[in-house]
């Protein structure tokens, strides 16, 4: 049995071990409604005995993974990326976990063996490198965000039940348990953990810590809400009920939410796998270029292929990556709090690195490290500006190192292109006859060996290289054959010499690296543009707990400054600092504050709260606040609106560029190239003439 055959069975087993998987996978997610008087008992109980089966053994398995050394450390990985859709149960999160795990192994040796049986070699190890990151972490964003969009819908129905039971019986926790009892799915869950801390001994510290593993912000407002109202009363203002309102609130957000999602989701579905498919189709179209002209050959062996190809792969890499970044549907992908290990942070300990930073970084008291600290404060980055540099640094070094690689591994792959070069008659532009083949490859070989014996000089005489033509050569030559042979082998010399680092390549890996150096700084400018709309995310819900607070008797502002330290996420560090700070002075603490977070929005709050320091009451300080919160809304509906457009016409822009690079840069513009090559070798074969 050949390789490619084992390759096939292979791959046929892993083809019928995948679709297994999945059977399972959608026999345990699968929710039955069974009726008694239409379906058999044994059914129902044969059906149910079957999911409990691949549970226990999706729980067994994760038990058995976190044993053994390196699978342990991604099953973590896996877990940690679904923690914030299942924290709050743990049966259901490793159950979750090992789904996602053994659907992504299967995913990834599956493609694994395709590329095999494709291309192996050299590029198969580096396109197997890329199935495995690209493919990890495409099932898990899809997990994540179809899970997510469940949720929202989950909640809506929640929120209902919520409305209509609070109708009944006026109080919140009673209201709350009876649609946690009647709703089902993740919500539902959510519901009923939030009832626990709302009925706990500590309900502040329990709030808290669900805070810490609530998936989005609308259940943590909603817990929130929940809290206030049971802890000061539903007051009648305006005669709407404050929790009911907020409630709307909430179920307003939640469906743009879920139409920007949904939109977004129809708009840009199937632009990955899109992305990504050139991937499989870079050796096909190779063979087939080599089989239709065999003059493509050398241009795919030289390193302007190499290149061709290397930038094709860059650019699938850097498509995804984008089209990654547009699909990105978290709100809030900062999570407030110390970090533990930060890298950035450890390098900086080192002498020679504080040295570097210090010497390259910006000097401070200068605009650019006004500038820069700015940059950093409106980010909310958990880096202080000289770890900042130190990552900056060490991009530089990485990019370097790389395109340093990249120039001794092209100059590496020409030396042999030009050994292994097949020496063939100019004139011919066809496929070579065997007997001319054979005869081709006699040449290539007599002139490795001479240029072997000759130590690749490139200083090698005429008499040397006919020395050595005589020496290697099985047969006789003729006085023609030797001087073109000569004259053949003293170009291959110098072009293989020729071969070296110049400084103009020195100059691109610098210019290279010079751009690595600049590149964490363009993707923080980048962050800050998408942490405003997170920003604005959060104010909204700001104004949301202060338009309830407002309302409350004896109300003051250090205890709104405390309810909204309770929700904020972006904003935590400053708020906190705020507090710390207010006993010592108000209003300067106020001040600070509002210079800390540049967001208008945000700065709009601080000065109602420090006019209610004032002669006027809170409730006279945001008396407009329900008008502007209809005006953020639409607002946001509208920046949605163009928004996901924006993202819809560059996601099919960069969807589709690689299969476009593909197509022309590894086949039209080698064609080209050839061609031109080939007419202009035709036409001094003519002048010759």
């Amino acid at each position: 049995m050949s390789l490619k055959q084992v390759l096939l069975l292979i791959l046929t087993i892993s083809i019928l071990g995948l679709l297994i998987i999945y059977v399972f996978i959608q026999l345990t997610n699968r929710k039955h409604h069974y009726s008694p008087q239409r379906m058999d008992n044994q059914k129902i109980k044969s059906s149910k005995s079957l999911r409990a089966v691949m549970k226990a053994f999706l729980v067994q398995s994760y038990a058995y993974a976190v044993k053994v050394p390196g699978v342990a450390g991604y099953i973590q990985l896996v877990r940690k990326k679904l923690s914030y859709q299942y924290g709050m149960s743990e049966y259901l999160l490793r159950i979750e976990t090992m789904k996602q795990t053994f659907l992504i192994w299967a995913t990834f040796l599956v493609s694994g063996i395709v590329l095999m049986t494709i291309q192996p070699g050299l590029h198969f190890f580096m396109l197997v490198l890329l199935v495995g990151v690209v493919v990890n972490s495409l099932f898990l964003d899809m997990a994540v965000a179809r899970q997510e969009r469940k949720l929202l819908s989950e909640m809506v129905e929640l929120f209902a039940e919520v409305r209509h039971r609070y109708h009944q019986h006026g109080m919140v926790e009673e209201a709350l348990y009876e649609a946690a009892e009647v709703s089902q799915g993740e919500a539902a869950r959510h519901a009923m953990h939030i009832y626990a801390a709302l009925t706990s001994v500590h309900p502040d510290e329990a709030l808290e810590r669900y805070y810490e593993t609530a998936p989005n912000r609308f259940l943590k407002a909603f817990a929130g809400i929940s809290y206030m109202v049971m802890e000061f009363g539903d007051q009648e203002a305006r005669q709407d009920s404050i929790y009911l309102k907020g409630i709307g609130s909430l179920t307003q957000e939640i469906h743009l939410e879920i139409l920007r999602l949904s939109k977004l989701d129809y708009l840009l579905k199937g632009l990955n796998v899109i992305s990504l498919a050139p991937v499989f189709f870079t050796k096909p179209i190779e063979e087939w270029a080599r089989n239709s002209f065999p003059t493509m050959n050398e241009y795919y062996e030289s390193k302007h292929g190499f290149i061709i190809l290397l930038s094709i792969y860059i650019i699938i890499i850097g498509s995804y990556a984008l089209l990654q970044q547009i699909q990105r549907t978290q709100e809030t992908g900062y999570l407030a709090g110390d970090r533990k290990q930060i890298w950035e942070k450890r390098l900086y300990e080192w002498k020679w690195m504080r040295h570097l930073a210090s010497a390259f970084g910006p000097k401070t008291g200068t605009r650019s490290y006004a500038s820069l600290a700015k940059l950093l404060r409106d980010t909310n980055t958990h880096l202080r500006l000289e770890w900042f540099e130190v990552r900056r640094i060490t991009c530089f070094i990485g990019c370097f190192i790389f395109a340093v690689s990249s120039v001794g591994i092209l100059h590496h792959i020409q030396r042999n292109h030009i050994s292994n070069q097949p020496v063939v008659n100019a004139t011919v532009f066809g496929e070579l006859p065997q007997a001319e083949k054979e005869t081709s490859l006699w040449w290539t070989t007599l002139d490795q060996k001479v240029m072997k014996d000759l130590n690749m000089s490139a200083s090698s005489t005429y008499e040397q290289i006919e020395n050595s033509l005589h020496r290697h050569s099985d047969k006789k030559l003729l006085h023609e054959d030797i001087n073109t042979s000569v004259h053949r082998i003293t170009e291959k010399l110098q072009a293989w010499n020729h071969e070296v680092f110049h400084w103009w390549e020195l100059l691109s890996c610098l210019f290279i690296a010079y751009i690595g150096y600049h590149l964490p700084l363009l993707l923080l400018y980048t962050e800050r543009r998408f942490r405003r709309m997170d920003m604005r995310h959060e104010v909204y819900q700001y104004q949301t707990v202060i338009s309830i607070l407002r309302d409350m008797d004896r109300m003051s502002v250090e205890e709104i400054l405390e309810w909204l330290n309770r929700f904020a996420v972006i904003f935590k560090t400053p708020l906190q600092k705020c507090l710390l700070h207010y006993e010592h002075g108000p209003e300067e603490a106020l001040e600070q504050l509002k210079e800390e977070i540049t967001l208008p929005e945000f700065q709009r709050i601080v000065d109602k709260l420090i006019l209610a320091l004032g002669t006027i009451t809170i409730k006279e300080a945001f008396d407009d606040l329900d008008h502007q919160m209809s005006f953020y809304f639409e607002q946001r509906r509208q920046e949605y609106a163009k928004t996901i457009e924006t993202k819809a016409e560059w996601g099919r822009i960069i969807g589709f560029t690689p299969m476009y690079a593909l197509i022309f840069l590894y086949l039209v513009l080698p064609l080209i190239v050839v061609s031109f090559t080939q007419m202009n070798v035709y036409y001094e074969q003519i002048q010759k003439i």
